[in-house]
């Protein structure tokens, strides 16, 4: 259940920093119709909150050199053990996992991994992620392309319910009386 207490101001303004994290607050005030001092405080206030968990660059994968993006299924023993820990902190440490998700299905995680190339990806699963022990199953799927990685948040089950429309007044055409005889 979202959390209410995002106003419209708010909800502006997270979906512009989601936008362009680097707008100074004098533009980000002016796009949300707030002066520079209040939108200031309301910032501040979304971030303490933990609503804005950060702020970073995204860097172009391909540009920096890691063309690579691996979805891995990953199939473990068991969840409920130290080693089921152990895997999770062990994943949590590999930096060529960008994302790292428990699902239900046919994998127990769902991993993204990024690297330079083919090599690398089979460096990275035999020498990591088929070295933790608690690993049972292992399903690859390469990324042929990506067409969107990275996007923004959807915010618009934060806007409040439409207003229910009123019935519009609307003549009902009469007959015309008879005289009576």
């Amino acid at each position: 259940m979202p959390n209410m207490q995002l106003d419209a101001i708010d909800r502006r303004i997270v979906a512009a920093l989601q936008a362009d994290g680097r707008l100074s607050n004098v533009e980000l005030a002016k796009r949300v119709g707030l002066s520079p001092s209040p939108c200031l405080r309301r910032v501040k206030r979304l971030e303490h909150e933990r609503y804005i968990e950060t702020y970073r660059a995204v860097l172009a994968r391909v540009r920096i050199g890691l063309g690579l993006t691996v979805f891995v299924g990953v199939k473990i023993e068991s969840h409920a053990n130290e080693r089921a820990l152990a895997f999770e902190k062990a994943i949590l440490a590999m930096p060529e996992i960008v994302a790292c998700h428990m699902v239900s299905g046919e994998a127990d995680y769902l991993l993204e991994v990024v690297v330079p190339d083919l090599q690398d990806y089979q460096r990275f699963l035999v020498g990591k992620l088929l070295e933790l022990p608690i690993v049972r199953e292992v399903r690859s799927n390469i990324a042929i392309q990506s067409l969107k990685s990275e996007g923004a948040l959807p915010l618009g089950h934060l806007d409040p319910p439409p207003e229910p429309r009123k019935p519009r007044n609307v003549a009902v055409a009469r007959r015309p009386r008879r005289k009576a005889r």
